[in-house]
């Protein structure tokens, strides 16, 4: 076997990369300074690396991680993604990916019917699943403008821009949601409500599926609570919307970059949506060309945890903002906004600038936002695996010892 073949094959090498995942390897050299001219080889490149890529990353799974809407990863998606990277499938040619083509379909045939939709497909994220729905709304629909709540993510701005079409903020109510009242004529517009708003979590009044010439529901956070016996009936009038995304490197706990747009008729939006070239054996459907299988970790995950581990892990994680909350808003020394809806919590400390108190917190345990130009103190239940109690002493001894 030659010197460049042995880096093409499963070696003692994958084997110490595991090994290393159980450590926290100490800095011992600095990364070049320029691009080396000559390699060091695999086994010590891993050593320099592992300090770095390991040792300087935030942990998604620490205790106290409550700050983002990214969630520590199950093992079996670590493996999927070790056999996807050494397999390099791209879903633009279902010859150089079979089985990753398969499994994608097989993904969105099991989830679709939660949502009422009846197909779609995956995407490297919900910026790119809201684009590819509202360019849908577009071609198949020939909407002309957009409508959105001021709290909308800014892939809903984006998109408005990249497609040439007008854009509507709505303002939004006291409890974070578009306001009702404010709505205006929406024949020709594609409206987007959100489940699951970034700075608060709340859901926009589904009550209004339906009224515009085309409605996507942004479900990047909030959907996969549609799984849930628990949950679902947060996401009620859903199913009549005419496209939905949802995150699954969200609350479906996968591996970036992992989304779904779906479709209510398939059929129709693909067919605004797809290019053909002389190359290609079907037509590509959606924004990316090349992609990998985003579904083959997906599907693993399904299958080793089946739906009620999944929604065990979505209904712990709305348990612990729940517990947070409400033990917070009990003692007095700080201020809620809301109590969360979709497992994001906002408080404020009573006695203490919010910007200080933050500063004072282990870093990673929340993150902040702003509304009506008030800084606010951001927990996120992305992380079934937090120690509620451990968080809540920490807050409780910050917030009364400044």
């Amino acid at each position: 076997m030659t010197k460049q073949s042995k880096s093409f094959s499963p070696n003692e090498g994958l084997q110490r990369a595991i090994e290393l995942l159980h450590q926290t390897p100490e800095l011992t050299e600095n990364l070049p300074e320029k691009f080396p001219d000559f390699g060091r080889g695999e086994d010590e490149t891993l050593n320099l690396l592992a300090p770095y890529v390991l040792g300087r990353a935030t942990r998604l799974d620490s205790p106290i991680s409550f700050a983002h809407m990214d969630p520590p990863t199950p093992w079996i998606t670590w493996a999927m993604s070790l056999w996807n990277a050494r397999l390099n499938q791209n879903l633009l040619h279902s010859a150089s990916a079979p089985f990753a083509v398969e499994a994608e379909k097989k993904v969105i045939d099991w989830l679709t019917p939660f949502y009422g939709m009846d197909g779609g497909h995956m995407c490297s994220g919900s910026t790119i699943a809201n684009i590819t729905a509202l360019w849908a709304a577009r071609e198949a629909r020939g909407v002309k403008k957009v409508v959105a709540s001021r709290s909308a993510h800014f892939s809903i701005a984006k998109a408005a821009s990249l497609l040439g079409l007008s854009y509507e903020q709505i303002p939004t109510d006291v409890r974070g949601r578009l306001n009702l009242n404010e709505i205006e004529d929406m024949s020709d517009a594609c409206l987007v409500l959100t489940a699951g708003t970034t700075d608060t979590g709340a859901i926009d009044p589904l009550v209004l599926v339906g009224q515009a010439k085309w409605t996507h529901v942004d479900a990047a956070w909030a959907g996969p609570l549609r799984l849930s016996l628990t949950h679902a009936y947060l996401l009620d009038g859903i199913t009549g919307a005419d496209s939905i995304a949802v995150s699954a490197h969200k609350w479906l706990f996968q591996p970036k970059d992992s989304s779904l747009i779906m479709f209510r008729d398939t059929e129709l939006a693909n067919s605004g949506i797809s290019f053909g070239g002389s190359y290609l054996a079907a037509p590509n459907v959606g924004l990316q060309g090349s992609r990998g299988a985003a579904a083959v970790p997906l599907l693993a995950t399904m299958v080793a945890l089946g739906r009620a581990g999944i929604v065990g892990l979505v209904d712990h994680s709305m348990s612990l903002a729940t517990k947070l909350a409400t033990e917070l808003n009990q003692e007095g020394y700080v201020r809620l906004w809301a109590m969360p809806e979709t497992g994001v919590t906002l408080f404020q400390p009573t006695k203490f600038d919010t910007q200080d108190f933050y500063e004072r917190l282990p870093k990673g345990m929340f993150s902040t936002c702003v509304i009506d130009e008030e800084m606010w103190v951001r927990s996120v239940a992305a992380n079934p695996l937090a120690d509620i109690d451990k968080i809540i002493e920490i807050v409780r001894k910050t917030a009364t010892h400044l």
